[in-house]
């Protein structure tokens, strides 16, 4: 195998008189000069892997090792980076690795483990600074001693994927972003790296084997051929294929099968009667991993969104079908109040699912929110919980109610129950929760600040006595509704609305009694209006209301609607007034030739109300007249 003593460059602060006279040896760490430059001495990313270095034929077994397991493996023969060969690479190492300012945190991990592995002589496990388990070993491919194998490279706890997660999130790691960290993120159970470290000590021993029996000219020498005639069908490959195959296996012919519909080797098919449904059973079970992968990665964009409430639905659909239950709830905790408030629900009946909020301590989410324990419930009875009403149409007794934290921030409860398939909740449930956990609580936390923007940006339009919008807001949409209104040739009329004898109201009663009335009035307005009105508090006992793709007449009915309302509800201090009830005046205008501005709607409509206060109150008034001056009480 070629010599890996390529030419190495000085990092980049070096001075160009440095940059002449330094070496490799003299350089601090081997990763921070592993690089290749350009034409222009201009250092590039680092190099990650030489495949044309590697023992002939071993990146196929190891990239085929490595799909089986869905693990990343590197062969390496010195400090890494640099691998020989890279399989299935995590995302996270590769962003890290390939970063000239973090790759010296991966040195004392993997960049040694070759190191490591040749001076243990066995398999050393470690766990990196990314929260990344990973084993390293030595092994020996054709005829190559000074090899070592790194293998893993895989979250086996929720906690470690979330604190990595959290250093991202707290901005410490922006500048990777760009590599995509989070592209080829992998999860697995520890015994698959047990399981990836035997299967590769394995092959290594066959791959080399088979090189020792198979010439340079592809012929075989070992039992078998006939005289170093040439191996019918393949020649070495297959010799070095089926080689691998049988010590991977122990040669049953069960885990040959495995082995070869799992994509580990090639060769001639195993005549089994039970072969086709092996092979679409792992065909399945790879299938559903992919998806699963995809699915983990895509997590975070698919729960995002602008709209709170969407944000909220979207985490629910998802978590769903992650954990293939047929209901979940979303509560989310509001500090202000220390209150727990349901967000989203679904699987569930509306009616069944009006409860109220609930506080730290209180019911199961309460105690979990509190706790910061996800609880796991394989039964109620067993876990010493009431069952539900049976009205709630349970098809399970198993739940998983989960806490939502970020940093010791409580953030909410997610709970799932009713698997699709009637199983358990286990922990390779509660392992998926917690892969998902962070992506969940950064969408809680950015739809929560949605919410509180939406909130202010209310509160800037809204008159805080009434509920109703300002006259602030009023101004920008009647002149968007005029707009729109002329270009499609559409109706739209406007009412302009008074109190009658209202400073009679107050003297009597005093101003907390006026503030109660207008209360009361602009409730009572906006009963009567559809959803498309806009109902506007214009200023002191006035209210305007606005009423696009709204004839004359229309706006008429809808006016008389009001003012009957007003009279017919209940006031404090009705009863004292000048016409012995509270009432309303509606002066009514609609867009025509001469009314085609925001400032000649409002006049017209103001001066119809000026003359149904001088008839006599309590009454509907129309602008008719054409006005070609200005338009003034």
């Amino acid at each position: 195998m070629p010599s890996r003593n390529r030419p190495q460059l000085p990092r980049r602060n070096a001075s160009s008189s440095e940059k002449q006279t330094l070496t490799t040896d003299e350089s601090e760490s081997p990763s921070s000069v592993t690089r290749e430059a350009t034409g222009h001495g201009v250092l590039t990313e680092i190099v990650q892997e030489h495949p044309e270095d590697a023992p002939a034929g071993w990146t196929e077994v190891q990239d085929k090792l490595a799909a089986a397991l869905g693990l990343s493996v590197l062969l390496v023969d010195g400090h890494q980076p640099p691998a020989l060969v890279a399989s299935n690479n995590n995302s996270i190492c590769h962003a890290f690795q390939s970063s000239r300012e973090h790759v010296r945190l991966c040195d004392p991990y993997c960049g040694e483990a070759h190191r490591r592995a040749l001076s243990a002589g066995s398999t050393v496990q470690y766990k990196c600074h990314a929260g990344l388990q990973c084993f390293t070993m030595p092994v020996q491919i054709g005829g190559e001693q000074n090899l070592a194998a790194i293998g893993g490279r895989a979250f086996v706890s929720g906690a470690d994927y979330r604190s990595l997660v959290d250093r991202f999130r707290a901005g410490e790691l922006n500048d990777l972003l760009g590599s995509k960290p989070f592209e080829n993120v992998i999860f697995a159970e520890a015994r698959r790296l047990v399981q990836l470290s035997e299967r590769l000590q394995k092959a290594a021993r066959s791959f080399g084997a088979a090189v020792v029996r198979t010439d340079p000219g592809g012929t075989e020498s070992g039992p078998g051929s006939k005289g170093g005639q040439p191996a019918s069908g393949g020649g070495s490959d297959r010799s070095r294929s089926s080689a691998v195959a049988r010590a991977l296996t122990g040669g049953k012919a069960e885990n040959v099968r495995t082995l070869a519909n799992a994509g580990v080797v090639t060769g001639p098919p195993y005549p089994a009667p039970d072969l086709q449904r092996e092979v679409e059973r792992l065909r399945s079970e790879l299938e559903h991993r992919s998806q699963l992968a995809e699915s983990l990665q895509h997590f975070q964009e698919r729960i995002s969104s602008r709209d709170p409430a969407r944000t909220y639905g979207t985490i629910l659909t998802h978590s769903k079908e992650l954990l293939q239950a047929e209901r979940a709830s979303l509560w989310v905790f509001d500090e202000t109040s220390n209150e727990i408030n349901l967000k989203a629900a679904a699987g569930f009946a509306t009616s069944e699912f009006e409860v109220g909020p609930t506080r730290l301590g209180e019911g199961i989410v309460g105690r979990v929110l509190e706790s910061g324990k996800p609880l796991v419930v394989e039964s109620l009875e067993r876990a010493g919980l009431t069952p539900a009403s049976p009205a709630r149409n349970y098809k399970t007794k198993s739940f998983i109610s989960y806490p939502i934290t970020m940093r010791g921030r409580k953030i909410g409860v997610l709970n799932v129950t009713d698997k699709v398939d009637r199983e358990k909740f286990d922990d390779v449930d509660l392992n998926l929760l917690e892969i998902v956990g962070p992506q969940i609580a950064v969408a809680l936390e950015r739809a929560e600040w949605q919410e509180r923007a939406t909130q202010f940006q209310l509160m800037s339009i809204t008159d805080p006595l009434t509920g109703l919008l300002n006259r602030r807001y009023l101004e920008e949409r009647l002149t968007e509704e005029l707009n729109r209104s002329q270009r499609y040739d559409y109706s739209m009329s406007c009412l302009m609305i008074d109190i009658d004898d209202f400073k009679t109201y107050n003297d009597l009663n005093g101003h907390q009694a006026g503030d109660v009335a207008l209360k009361i009035t602009a409730h009572a307005l906006k009963a009567t209006l559809r959803s498309a009105d806009v109902a506007c508090r214009y200023g002191g006992e006035e209210f305007c209301i606005l009423l696009p793709q709204t004839t004359l007449s229309e706006a008429g009915v809808i006016a008389e609607r009001m003012r009957q309302r007003v009279t017919e509800t209940d006031y404090p201090h009705g009863k004292s007034q000048p016409l012995g009830t509270v009432s309303v005046s509606i002066g009514i205008s609609a867009l025509a030739k001469h009314i085609d501005t925001a400032e000649s709607v409002i006049a017209a409509a103001d001066r119809a109300l000026y003359s149904a206060k001088h008839l006599g109150k309590n009454r509907i008034e129309f602008y008719v007249d054409n006005i070609t001056g200005p338009l003034s009480r």
